[in-house]
């Protein structure tokens, strides 16, 4: 069910929801088939009896339906995948968090100038408590590293399983490196995504532009970002004996690239 705390400008909603909300603010027709939708908007008291919405999603509203730059999150790890992001606006940025298990997300407004910190927050970006300053590669294949992730989810449902002997036997057995890739993927939080989309280029030639990053966190063995497949994949260009390869970093480089991904002003579409 949809709902909304007004101490902290903050909603929950989902999929259907935001696809309601956007419609009616947009004066574009609610689908048939989504008016349950719409009837828990109304019973949450984001929709009033006139069919109008809530003065309290105005500011949430215009960024959803009119944003400047698109941050999509993607993270990856032991219960599933989630999908969280960032909408900035002329005026209010809109960060939204999924959790697992749960099919709604949490919608909040947050100060523009902590979008870098809020972004850091999404992909639990920490300064202390990682690995050591210096750089390591690991480097294997696609299809070795399937196998090694594999290995792991069947050694999580198995009880009594030596994780990381299973997956360093898989790794081995696709006929990449055990050591220590094994070890990265026992102690794998999450793999995520970052995607920062705009309309850019001069007038006339305006185009989406993109930036990507991608990283693995690996608790105590620190942050490693992934440098191959490069960024951006193509689909179907990705086989089982396409190049993978990590490189452990810092956590201020790790903040360095979050902050590349956000356009300047001069790069963005009047």
């Amino acid at each position: 069910m949809p709902a909304f705390d007004v101490t902290r400008s903050r909603f929950r909603l989902g999929d259907d929801h935001v696809f309601v909300l956007a419609q009616m603010a947009t004066g574009q027709p609610v689908p048939e088939a989504l008016e349950g939708a719409r009837a828990a908007l109304r019973e949450a008291g984001l929709i009033n009896a006139d069919g109008e919405l809530s003065a309290l999603l105005l500011p949430l509203m215009k960024t959803v339906v009119q944003p400047n730059v698109i941050v999509s999150l993607e993270a990856g790890g032991r219960q599933g995948s989630l999908q969280h992001g960032l909408l900035i606006g002329e005026e209010h940025v809109v960060c939204h968090e999924s959790w697992p298990g749960e099919e709604e997300a949490v919608y909040r407004l947050v100060e523009p100038r902590t979008v870098v910190w809020t972004l850091a927050d999404l992909v639990a970006l920490r300064q202390s408590g990682g690995a050591p300053a210096d750089e390591a590669v690991v480097e294997t294949t696609i299809g070795a590293l399937e196998a090694g992730l594999a290995a792991l989810e069947k050694a999580a449902s198995t009880p009594g399983a030596d994780e990381r002997a299973l997956v360093a036997a898989a790794l081995e057995a696709a006929g990449g490196p055990a050591a220590p890739l094994a070890d990265l993927i026992v102690e794998l939080r999450s793999q995520w995504r970052v995607t920062s989309a705009w309309q850019g280029g001069p007038e006339g030639e305006r185009k989406v532009v993109a930036r990507i990053v991608a990283a693995w966190d690996c608790g105590p063995l620190g942050y490693w970002l992934r440098e191959l497949p490069a960024e951006p994949v193509a689909e179907g260009t990705v086989t089982p004996q396409s190049a993978f390869r990590l490189r452990r970093v810092t956590p201020k480089r790790l903040w360095q690239s979050l902050t590349d991904l956000l356009p300047d002003a001069a790069e963005l579409a009047s």
